[in-house]
């Protein structure tokens, strides 16, 4: 069976996006693009990657699928990129777009948990990223086997959390980890 991982980036006091959903304060610098580019190249953006030295041959290790919010996708969308991640097989949970802006993006409408199960049971294949927001993830939560948390060294006082939903304890075991060169962490969990 295939993994969902969430793989996300915060705030130490756990805030993916402002209010707003604008993420332009992380200090995302040359350690963590590096970091990126040597660990997690599937994650950059393909119009990105090649400006940051993903090879076009770039071996993508842990993901071939990622599924994401509406608000996730919007800022490339509102660039005209249809599909900023078209070397993944793509999934947009959304109940607004009821047709896909590219033949290559698979809309999800209602609850993603079916979905998720089924992708999950496919007998090939890497992992599945799940790239957020809070509410997809909250409502995946049960679905979560394994955590990527980038933490940024800021404190943001509110602004949309790592995860929205009820309240529902649930155990995870460190597996990894390192702390890059100004600061931010990359810290790795998988469900106990």
């Amino acid at each position: 069976m295939r993994k969902l991982t969430y793989f996300v980036g915060t705030s130490l006091d756990g805030f993916i996006a402002g209010k707003d959903g604008s993420v332009d304060f992380f200090p995302v610098g040359e350690d963590v693009l590096a970091h990126l580019v040597s660990e997690y190249p599937e994650t950059l953006p393909g119009h990105v990657a090649p400006h940051v030295g993903v090879a076009p041959d770039a071996e993508f290790r842990h993901f071939d699928t990622i599924v994401m919010g509406r608000a996730t996708y919007d800022p490339a969308l509102r660039e005209g990129i249809t599909n900023p991640y078209s070397h993944l097989r793509t999934y947009v949970v959304t109940n607004s777009i009821t047709e896909s802006p590219d033949p290559e993006v698979t809309l999800i409408a209602g609850d993603p948990v079916a979905k998720v199960r089924e992708l999950k049971a496919e007998s090939t294949g890497k992992g599945i990223w799940l790239a957020g927001g809070g509410c997809l993830a909250g409502s995946l939560m049960a679905e979560i086997d394994e955590l990527v948390i980038k933490t940024y060294p800021i404190l943001m006082g509110t602004g949309i959390p790592m995860l929205s939903g009820g309240f529902e304890v649930t155990a995870f075991t460190r597996t990894g980890g390192t702390v890059l060169e100004h600061g931010a962490s990359v810290a790795t969990y998988r469900r106990t």
